[in-house]
């Protein structure tokens, strides 16, 4: 059986730890201060608005990790082409993550597939639901109306070769309040690659709703982390308690 994983999310603006808000830096912070080797995965996000000319300020960030990092490690922010994977991989990255690249030139998600694999492309869709009850897909940070509806853009992600899926709550993000559950449980069953959940997490049960509610195969957090001096062995505790098949 495959077991269940907790991933770490690092979001980083103009190379400083940043916690954030409805995909908003909202606090900084001046040290990563986070029990991150206990974790089985680790996500760095460039979330700098500057674009390009931030980049080499992220490329230290990653490097710096990658040079100290003993889990595996998955990096996205600003990546447009395969050369941007390239040096990402070279840097000490394991994946990539891509998001609004994905959507201005779906055949990046096929084009990595083919050259590294698909364990090594993460497609990151941002979500928020309208009036209707309709699930959005939302780029440029949560900022632009893609078009698409997110069942449509997962399966087409899938179908270029994703191999996993981050799919992201805009309106949880920050919140402590739980995911979305209904559109993991969306996502994970309409789709065949592990399904990555984020957004919302503000306890333990949160963790466990993710993985028993809502399918997702690996459960991702940040905000928490910084609101609690608890650890995440603390956390796998508590997820094998409840019967969790959850990575040691």
């Amino acid at each position: 059986m495959i077991r269940k994983r907790l991933i770490t999310v690092l979001t980083f603006n103009e190379g400083v730890l940043f916690r954030t808000k409805t995909f908003k830096p909202d606090y900084r912070y001046t040290h990563n201060f986070i029990d991150s080797w206990s974790v089985d995965e680790i996500v760095v996000l460039n979330i700098s608005r500057s674009g390009k000319a931030n980049q080499k300020k992220f490329f230290k960030v990653v490097s710096d990790f990658a040079a100290n990092c003993f889990v595996p490690l998955s990096v996205g922010g600003a990546i447009r082409s395969i050369h941007d994977v390239k040096l990402f991989l070279d840097a000490g990255a394991d994946k990539v993550i891509i998001n609004t690249g994905a959507i201005e030139n779906p055949d990046l998600i096929n084009e990595i597939a083919i050259k590294y694999g698909k364990q090594c492309v993460i497609v990151s869709i941002d979500v928020k639901i309208n009036e209707k009850g309709i699930y959005e897909v939302f780029d440029s940070f949560g900022e632009r109306n893609t078009g698409y509806n997110v069942l449509e853009w997962v399966k087409k992600a899938v179908k270029l070769g994703a191999g996993e899926l981050m799919i992201n709550s805009i309106d949880r993000d920050g919140s402590l309040l739980g995911y979305d559950i209904k559109l993991c449980k969306l996502v994970s069953s309409n789709v065949n690659v592990p399904v990555l959940i984020c957004g919302g997490a503000g306890n333990w049960k949160h963790f466990e709703e993710g993985f028993n509610l809502g399918g997702a195969s690996a459960v991702c957090t940040s905000n928490i982390y910084h609101f609690t001096e608890s650890s995440i062995n603390n956390a796998k505790n508590y997820l094998d308690k409840k019967g969790l098949n959850i990575r040691r």
